[in-house]
């Protein structure tokens, strides 16, 4: 299966292919083409071939490949700097492929493989190209712009519904078949769907279901690349464009009326559907708005049917606003057969303009999948909420009393190497590198120059010139890459999370069930000498591992790390030898509780770009004097002496829920906000993290906790030292 990602630019003219590790990019170039290879992260050879010799491009070092019996060239070679780039104009027709070679990495190496990109500028446009069918379509049809059309499908077959050139609206009726020959009209009803999803619209995982007025489920989803749409307006109607000044503008409503009626579907004035692409919110002051779409060319909804349906799809007419970008484009709609297996994703964009990847399976899957129904889509990947026989409870009190074993794979890990590798981590963090001796990991933020954080992380030292950064967001790498090409640092950043999947081993007895199966060299600390953030390399069930001793909960753990390839036979080690400790899986749900205890931060949460490290509660990470200047110093600096906000524990009186985002109030005064909360099992309160006003951050301050508008409904909280648990970490140090 190939899985080189495609995405085409709004421009009609633009294509960019992302061709990962161990993948063959198949490519035809017209005349007048202009083609740019780019080697992004650095270090990664990219081989390109031609049928005929004089067919290749002029572009690195020719040759002659017997085993293909073609053309080659060397593109790029393992020392290719970060961002180098080569391009041509194609002069005639010609077909190209591009291979990017790649091996399994092993976790104490950084030999890690990355994708090449491949970006196209046409010389003709492309608008109305479609992407590639994910199977054999079984009805492959075209909805013009600003037309509709019904069609019918059978229970167990796939709705693939695309935005052929982007930023296009697209309603979407549905009715059970059967119902319509007894005389009954069922379709989806979004009202419905909306109170028993419990979210506005519905995603791949758990809460994928559209029901009809029946509460029964007409359709599933199954992919959404775009993850942003409308269920609760009507299709555009003709009163709607009357009221504009347009009548007789055509609409939605008009053009699925014609569609349906020979399915004898009696016409409305009005369609309630659900219209995939629409891009509408309701503001704090109650205000529907909208905007443009968020879809790009090529992106789609996959649905698949649970009975069988009539179905209409439209291509919204609307080009009076930015509901259709101001220009209505096409629409299409392929059905494949049942017997097909798509996987279930939602899309994750590294970066805005990036290609979409759908969320993935770690390859921990395999044996938490068996024990859980629960998953949830995290920064791209699927990992468990909880686990079927225990539940977050019992997964909580595992990790505090026993041991726990959870999957974190979906951390992003970058090698940092090279001579000026050092100098850079030292320039992009507060931390103090020239400190770090090999061997020894150092938690830290990561921020812009106004001090706001991009992430926090643990930087691993492998070696003099070696690092590892793990942490949570995809754009760090492309940050520190930008900023190394920025100061001239000969120094490359490579993505290595596909090579790198993790489990973390928490609780009292970690340390005892990984000191039976971890196998260390004779020069490197055992399990049982490791020492707080320090790690060491060695083997399980014969496997080359990584074991740190880091964790996000708050108690003795550590953090196992191994190659995708030998990552259920790890889980198995781990699992028998924790069995007479009473190990347990656990899920995120549980994760949250134990971290928030034990005063853990999280992206989204505790911080984000508008805060600085002493706002979220982990000023300890900013040294008041540091041999080199670094990224926001002076800014972190002044913010030292001068607190916007800071973090602070609450204690919550009573058993009422508390969320992040609710108020926190000093009288009628808004100070401040909850940024986490849970009820606490082990301390039995409710206890809070919260980011408030420096005059309101004093120890024993009575604060209030405002709920509806923040003035009717009032809980009372007390300020209070956190972590809430274990205040002295002994326990994470024992």
């Amino acid at each position: 299966m190939s899985l080189i990602e495609q995405i085409r630019r709004s421009d009609g003219k633009t294509e960019l292919f992302v061709v990962p590790p161990s993948q063959t990019l198949d490519l035809r170039v017209f005349a007048g083409d202009k083609v740019t290879f780019s080697n992004p992260e650095g270090r990664q050879v990219g081989l390109l071939s031609a049928p005929k010799a004089d067919a290749l491009p002029p572009l690195g070092v020719q040759g002659i490949d017997p085993s293909r019996g073609s053309a080659a060239a060397i593109l790029f070679d393992e020392r290719t700097e970060a961002g180098a780039r080569e391009t041509f104009v194609a002069q005639s027709e010609m077909e190209l492929s591009l291979h990017v070679p790649g091996k399994a990495m092993e976790p104490d190496e950084q030999d890690t493989a990355t994708a090449l990109f491949v970006e196209v500028v046409r010389a003709d446009t492309i608008f109305g190209q479609l992407p590639p069918p994910l199977a054999a379509p079984k009805l492959d049809v075209r909805i013009d712009a600003a037309t509709a059309a019904a069609y019918e499908v059978k229970k167990g077959d796939y709705i693939q519904i695309i935005d052929v050139d982007g930023k296009q609206c697209s309603d979407f009726l549905a009715f059970d078949a059967d119902a319509l020959e007894r005389g009954e009209e069922h379709g989806l009803d979004a009202t419905t769907t909306r109170t028993l999803m419990g979210s506005s619209f519905s995603l791949p995982g758990l809460h994928a279901k559209y029901f009809d007025d029946r509460m029964v489920p007409l359709v599933e989803v199954i992919r959404d690349t775009v993850g942003r749409h409308d269920t609760f307006l009507l299709a555009c109607a003709a009163k709607y464009y009357e009221d504009m000044g347009y009548p007789g503008h055509p609409n939605c409503t008009e053009n699925f009326n014609r569609a349906l009626e020979p399915h004898r579907v009696a016409p409305r004035a009005g369609w309630p559907a659900i219209n995939f692409f629409y891009n509408t919110g309701v503001d704090e002051h109650d205000r529907i708005g909208m905007d443009e779409p968020w879809s790009r060319p090529g992106d789609y909804v996959l649905l698949r049917a649970l009975t069988d349906l009539v179905c209409a799809s439209s291509s919204c007419a609307d080009d009076v606003d930015a509901a259709n970008g101001w220009n209505p484009t096409d629409i299409h709609v392929r059905v494949y057969d049942g017997a097909e297996n798509f996987t279930k994703g939602v899309a994750h964009r590294m970066t805005s303009d990036a290609a979409p990847r759908l969320s993935k399976e770690t390859a921990f899957h395999p044996r938490t999948a068996p024990l859980c129904r629960k998953f949830e889509e995290y920064r791209g990947y699927w990992l468990p909420t909880e686990f079927t026989d225990t539940g977050a409870i019992a997964e909580y009190w595992a990790c505090r009393e026993r041991a726990a074993i959870m999957d974190l794979s979906a951390l992003r890990k970058f090698e940092v190497t090279g001579p000026d590798a050092e100098a850079l981590l030292d320039l992009a963090v507060p931390r103090n590198i020239r400190k770090l001796s090999v061997g020894q990991v150092v938690y830290t933020p990561i921020c812009y120059e106004h001090g706001g954080m991009i992430d926090d992380g643990t930087i691993f030292r492998l070696d003099d010139h070696n690092f590892r950064f793990v942490c949570g967001d995809d754009y760090t790498g492309v940050w520190l890459r930008e900023l190394a090409a920025e100061r001239g640092l000969k120094v490359w950043v490579r993505s290595s999370t596909e090579q790198l999947h993790n489990v973390a081993v928490q609780g009292p007895k970690s340390r005892e069930i990984l000191s039976q199966i971890m196998v260390t060299p004779p020069h490197l600390a055992p399990v049982s000498e490791l020492r707080w953030f320090r790690f060491t390399t060695g083997k399980i069930a014969g496997h080359a591992v990584v074991i740190s001793r880091t964790g996000y909960t708050g108690e003795l753990g550590f953090e196992v790390w191994c190659h995708p390839n030998v990552a259920p036979e790890v889980w198995d080690a781990i699992m028998e030898a924790g069995e007479a400790y009473g190990i347990a899986p656990l899920g995120l749900a549980a994760l949250d509780m134990l971290r928030i205890e034990a005063g853990l931060v999280f992206a989204g949460y505790d911080f984000g770009d508008d805060t600085d490290p002493f706002e979220a509660g982990i000023g300890f990470t900013v040294p008041k004097e540091k041999p080199a200047a670094y990224i926001g110093d002076e800014v972190l600096a002044e913010r030292r002496v001068h607190p916007r906000h800071k973090l602070v524990g609450l204690d919550v009186e009573g058993r009422e829920d508390i969320a992040h985002g609710d108020c926190v109030q000093s009288g009628r005064a808004q100070v401040g906000v909850v940024t986490s909360a849970m009820r606490s099992p082990i301390l039995g309160k409710t206890i809070a993290l919260a980011r408030v006003e420096p005059a309101d951050a004093e120890i024993g301050t009575k604060l209030e906790i405002g709920k509806l508008d923040g003035q009717q409904k009032r809980i009372a909280a007390t300020v209070v030292r956190f972590p809430h648990y274990d205040r002295d970490k002994t326990r994470v140090r024992s």
